[in-house]
């Protein structure tokens, strides 16, 4: 066959395990190109919190292990998982977190509470993330990488890492300062605001993206822009190269050692989330960039007989719709992963009745949302019903603190329609057609609950990681205030994802198999374009991105491997004594 070019390694996606795998690749010597469909780079991780859950990571001295992390995973898993896939994960992990440091990637630990805080072995240094990133090293590719949502940049504008968005979230004492530096450090960046609106500080997901690509781009890796999968080749029962299309015109790309798989899930795809998810939702309630990620990668490959695993299940996120102020006839989606469990709060399916501590991670609040529907046909959406406390200090998606954006100043057509209020339970009962004495019971236990500091039902506030997102000033439990004080108001909550937890069916070494479980020669998968390793699991903040970019690091591994004519033995995706003086010696 003739090919319009030739290349190593064709990676697919510019998320986390996209450049991940063409870093490392670009390090093994191997000459790579990224194809992404969308007109800029970053993929969903770069509008995500940028975290990565690496148990054992070692970024500092501590005595978490491997059977440590075993222990805290195994007691959560809800099915059976690819056991040499999950530990592959363990074990690679923390291979992968010293390779990016090494290649010039900085990472730190994140004081993130295990999301199953009473979990054997559970901790809060599993997670890790990069500092902020000055985008401008980036140089004219600072405009190119995907921007955060506006529910990370206060107004659409300024940036946030996260000490900051946690200040400011929260109200700490220091708020209004962080707020009034954070704002002076933008409008006195002069020659940036010349470029445009965009912030030059890159944190979260941002600074995670920008640090990974400012390598990938030293090292002379083509991001080619506006470029969409359209067909995986195979030749003689190998995998070979990719059809790729971009403004209309198709041509192949041929891949000599393999093709990488890293363009996300199906949550944009309709036909895909009705036909395997048990409560399918809308594709607009995802969290995730408008359109994107449509499960292309996906179906190509299932065309030549890849298998896929975890079909039914999402990275859960709730979220609201709230109007776009840029633009007439346009919502935006909004998470609420944190707003759910404030205090003075509580939330509600449509029968009145609670069915999760609404302090949980978003990954399992959107887990009892898809249960509580199975079982009642009641919930999704479920409703957020607060009073003039929670109004005056918290956001609820789109719909800012009254101290930022007071009623007054809500859109009128907002009310009654994406916001609801009353100036009584038994009205807003009325409103939102949950029956009245059901909601009023529910307040009231809640109520009970906020003077005893505890939650019978649910356990609401009772780990750490229910409180990390509390308020302190609220005793004896941060977790749950009183509902008492008028107004009252409520919004509808929906089942939004961070993206898809199934995908292609993968092994241990990140390469796609088929129905017999034999390796597809030439292809692998990454992200959420693969099956999550937990399963139906989210066990800690970056339980995406961690194992993506780990798969990516290790889909490059054997593919070099291979191209040198020795292939990894059984098991192990690391990368021999040879290969790691390559690593060192392009980084240094």
């Amino acid at each position: 066959m003739s090919y319009s070019e030739s290349v190593d390694v064709v990676v697919v996606g510019s998320g986390a395990a996209g450049a991940v795998a063409a870093l490392r690749a670009a390090d093994l010597g191997l000459s790579v190109v990224i194809v992404e469909k969308a007109p800029k780079f970053g993929g969903t991780s770069a509008t995500s919190g940028g975290v990565m859950w690496i148990p054992n990571n070692q970024l500092t001295q501590n005595d978490d292990s491997r059977e440590k992390t075993l222990t805290y995973i195994d007691s959560l898993l809800r099915g059976p998982v690819q056991r040499d896939r999950l530990e592959a994960f363990v074990d690679q992990g923390p291979e992968m977190a010293r390779y990016l440091q090494t290649a010039g990637v900085p990472l730190m630990q994140a004081q993130w509470p295990d999301y199953f805080a009473a979990a054997p072995e559970a901790r809060a240094d599993r997670s890790v993330l990069c500092d902020t990133f000055d985008g401008r090293e980036l140089g004219d590719n600072f405009v190119l990488m995907r921007e955060q949502f506006n529910r990370f940049k206060p107004f659409g504008r300024y940036a946030m890492d996260i000490g900051q968005f946690f200040s400011i979230s929260t109200r700490a004492p220091d708020w209004i300062k962080v707020f009034v530096k954070m704002v002076f450090t933008y409008w006195t960046d002069f020659s940036t605001r010349l470029i445009g609106k965009r912030d030059r500080r890159f944190p979260q997901g941002a600074a995670l993206m920008g640090n990974i690509f400012k390598q990938v781009f030293d090292r002379g890796v083509e991001v080619r822009l506006d470029t969409a999968l359209t067909d995986v080749i195979v030749e003689d029962g190998e995998v070979r190269g990719v059809n790729v299309s971009s403004f209309g015109r198709s041509y192949d790309i041929e891949a000599k050692h393999g093709v990488v798989l890293a363009a996300g899930g199906f949550e944009w795809n309709q036909e895909l989330r009705d036909k395997y998810f048990p409560v399918p939702g809308l594709t607009r309630d995802s969290s995730t960039p408008q359109n994107v990620n449509r499960g292309e990668a996906l179906l190509a490959a299932t065309k030549i007989g890849a298998d896929t695993e975890n079909m039914d299940a999402g990275w859960w996120m709730p979220t609201m719709q709230w109007p776009m102020a840029s633009a007439a006839n346009f919502d935006e989606t909004w998470q609420t992963a944190f707003d759910v469990g404030r205090p003075s709060s509580v939330c509600v399916n449509r029968n009145g009745d609670r069915f999760v501590d609404e302090a949980c991670s978003y990954d399992e609040f959107g887990i009892a949302m898809i249960e509580d529907q199975k079982k009642t046909g009641a919930n999704t959406p479920c409703w957020l019903v607060f009073d003039a406390t929670f109004r005056k200090k918290w956001t609820v998606g789109g719909l800012m603190p009254s101290l930022i954006m007071p009623d007054w100043r809500v859109p009128k057509d907002c009310w009654d329609h994406y916001v609801f209020k009353a100036d009584s339970i038994e009205s807003l009962a009325y409103k939102i057609k949950v029956p009245v004495d059901k909601l009023k019971k529910t307040v009231a236990n809640m109520n009970d609950y906020a003077r005893t500091g505890e939650d019978p039902e649910f356990g609401r506030g009772s780990n750490p990681y229910d409180q990390m997102f509390g308020d302190p000033t609220v005793t004896p439990n941060p977790c749950l205030g009183p509902i008492n004080k008028a107004p009252y108001y409520a919004v509808p909550i929906y089942l939004g994802d961070l993206g898809t937890k199934g995908g292609l069916k993968a092994n241990a070494k990140a390469q796609v198999v088929d129905s017999t479980g034999q390796a597809i020669p030439g292809l692998y998968a990454a992200g959420n374009n693969s099956g999550s390793p937990f399963g139906n699991l989210y066990p800690g903040a970056g339980g995406t991105i961690g194992p993506a970019a780990t798969f990516g690091f290790i889909a490059a591994n054997d593919i070099a491997q291979r191209a040198k004519g020795s292939p990894v033995a059984e098991g192990s995706a690391t990368a021999d004594a040879a290969e790691a003086d390559v690593s060192t010696e392009k980084t240094a």
